[in-house]
């Protein structure tokens, strides 16, 4: 069985390990150890109620209880730009109109924008490669927001996630080539690596201000406008189902599409809600996220249960994965989407 849990610092080697396997363009888990034991540090204080709130950052690991081995790892990060901007490039369209010639033309333009300064940010997830299959992923992705829905007070009233933006086979990035590198003068995993490590001055110093009109762009920069990468499709499909959804705003390295909604749209907090559990063999049973209730030592599970139940029936290993014991208050929520009332 796979547990959702708080990351502890002692989960370094295994966090750091993942993080070597992931490609560039995932600038909120980089491979550097140092950093990375900063941040199990901050992220032990999040949990704790000890870190400011501007700067608390949820980390949780994917456990493999029947190996001990950690295979995944995901991130909430309770307010982003509070402290320094956070950049993101809006799309906007205009309309030029001639009544002389009668041509018409519609022009699309992008705008520097910090529209998402303090809103909470979904990031950092990645799963080994070979736990990429049944409801891993799922566990993985969406169990964090059953943690946004037990503890919503903690996190800003926007929710946002930044998707990888295309690369070629060579793993270059169209977008940063005709946008990026005019202006800063580096290569896109360059750029990519210091803000990794939380060097985003240069951005401020360097970053164009005036509207760019795509036109001016070539087709490779234009095409990768909005477009995820090809190993973040599947993530973005599970944010969808979750509430969240493109408006409009990418990411001004590599143009990824940025995804967001209001953290009470969210399908966590308009459809899980609170039981007691018994252990047993439920009658009428549906894959179901299950959370523990306690920030110190949150856990989640997918385990199959009749979730509509007064007292849902859970098997006892899942109460055992939790660390409850029968009658605990339980949070919980249908893998997939349409099975709850709205029941708080």
């Amino acid at each position: 069985m796979l547990v959702l849990r708080n990351a502890l610092e002692a989960d370094l080697d295994a966090v750091f390990e993942m993080a070597q396997g992931i490609g560039p363009g995932m600038t909120t888990l980089k491979a550097d150890r140092a950093a990375l034991r900063e941040r199990l540090a901050l992220a032990a204080d999040s949990f704790a109620g000890e870190a400011a709130p501007e700067d608390a950052d949820y980390l949780f690991v994917l456990e493999d209880l029947d190996s001990g081995r950690v295979c995944g790892v995901s991130a909430i990060k309770a307010a982003v730009g509070v402290k320094e901007a956070f950049y993101n490039y809006r799309i906007a369209t205009s309309v030029h109109a001639s009544p002389t010639t009668g041509l018409v033309n519609r022009v699309q333009s992008l705008h520097l924008s910090h529209d998402l300064s303090g809103a909470s940010e979904l990031c950092s997830l990645y799963l080994r490669p070979e736990y990429r299959k049944g409801s891993n992923g799922r566990l993985l992705s969406k169990g964090r927001l059953l943690f946004m829905a037990q503890f919503p007070q903690l996190f800003g009233a926007k929710v946002f996630a930044e998707m990888r933006g295309f690369q070629d086979e060579h793993g270059a990035s169209p977008f940063w080539e005709a946008v990026g590198r005019p202006f800063f003068h580096m290569d896109f995993h360059e750029a990519d690596d210091l803000c990794g490590k939380g060097d985003r001055l240069f951005i401020e110093h360097l970053v164009p201000r005036l509207p760019l009109y795509t036109h001016l762009l070539g087709e490779d920069a234009r095409a990768a406008i909005g477009r995820t990468h090809v190993d973040t499709a599947p993530a973005r499909r599970l944010l969808e189902q979750e509430g969240l959804h493109f408006d409009g705003y990418i990411d001004i390295f590599d143009g990824g599409p940025v995804l967001q909604a209001k953290l009470h749209d969210l399908r966590a907090l308009r459809e899980s809600r609170l039981a007691p559990a018994r252990a047993g063999t439920p009658q009428a049973a549906v894959p179901t996220l299950v959370a523990s209730t306690g920030r110190h030592a949150f856990r989640v599970v997918v385990a199959d249960t009749d979730p509509d139940a007064p007292i849902p029936t859970l098997p006892q290993a899942a109460l055992d994965a939790l660390g409850c014991n029968a009658g605990t208050p339980l949070r919980l929520m249908p893998l997939s989407s349409g099975g709850l009332p709205q029941r708080h």
